[in-house]
């Protein structure tokens, strides 16, 4: 593989983030405080990989439609309003997030709130806004919606989170740990590779792989997750480390050990690459970010 993945990851974010910058509601849009607190936790910073995964999965197929980068955005709008939510006292009561203060140590838990639920609505509207995705079929466009909705709702991320509040300071098998990483971290990255598959049109074959794909990277992500939490700074990390063991949460590492994790993230990365044998150079870039999510250091 020749592709360097760091220089097409920073090449995609960039992208992501002046689309982002380009059809935000502009400064001191009414009402201001809501607009702030939203582009102050969307637009500090981030890897953007689940959009960057939507690309990525889009161009492995063909040509990505224009529609590939409000769909792709949408994501992140999703993710985003998960961590400012996340940060919560009700929930992890963190300080800190992308090295900033949290949503809501800046704005009040209220504020905080709301910019997550805007940021939750403005990712459907993104994916329904005719100026912004008028060059894929409606029925594409449903598909998009559904699979958003699926990997973020009640069946997946949040679901998801309802599991791990419920799973703290309590003994979990490692089956219940699989279930609840495959909603709370899975299904959005599911989401997200299967939405580009979408906009870009594939077989039932390429779907499939994908989706296989996918799978396997979102495993592979929070095992790594795992990791970095227990070794990571808070200067690497943008947030506080070790917070898992402090809330009583089952984790990977607590399983396996640090190697036996690290070990058992790089054989789903593996395992993800090989879902995609049959396709061309045109995937590399899903082959590189599979490598990536394992070796990263934040």
């Amino acid at each position: 593989m020749s592709l360097d993945i760091e220089t097409y990851l920073e090449e995609k974010r960039q992208t992501v983030d002046r689309y982002l910058e380009a059809h935000l509601p502009p400064v001191g849009t009414s009402p201001a405080v809501l607009h702030e607190a939203i582009r102050y936790s969307l637009l500090a910073g981030g890897k953007r990989l689940r959009p960057i995964l939507t690309i990525a999965a889009a161009e492995s197929i063909g040509s990505p439609p224009r529609a590939v980068l409000p769909v792709a955005c949408a994501f992140e709008f999703i993710h985003t309003y998960s961590l400012i939510h996340d940060d919560l006292p009700a929930m992890d009561n963190d300080d800190f997030r992308r090295g900033k203060p949290t949503n809501h140590k800046v704005y009040g838990d209220g504020v905080a709130i709301l910019a997550g639920d805007g940021l939750h609505t403005m990712a459907f509207e993104w994916c329904s806004r005719a100026d912004l995705v008028n060059d894929i079929e409606p029925y594409v466009q449903v598909q998009i919606i559904q699979e958003l909705a699926l990997g973020a709702g009640n069946h997946g991320m949040v679901g998801g989170q309802v599991l791990d509040i419920q799973a703290e300071n309590q003994r979990v098998a490692l089956e219940e740990l699989r279930t609840i990483h495959a909603h709370k971290t899975g299904k959005l990255i599911r989401a997200a590779v299967r939405a580009g598959a979408l906009l870009s049109g594939a077989d039932l074959r390429q779907f499939d792989q994908l989706t296989a794909y996918a799978e396997d990277v979102g495993l592979a992500f929070q095992i790594a997750d795992d990791v970095l939490n227990v070794t990571g700074t808070r200067e690497e990390l943008g947030k506080d480390a070790n917070t898992d063991a402090e809330r009583g949460k089952q984790t990977y590492p607590g399983f396996y050990g640090l190697e036996g994790a690290r070990k058992l993230a790089q054989d789903r990365a593996d395992h993800a690459i090989s879902c995609l044998k049959g396709f061309d150079e045109k995937a590399d870039s899903l082959r590189g970010m599979a490598q990536y999510i394992v070796s990263r250091k934040r």
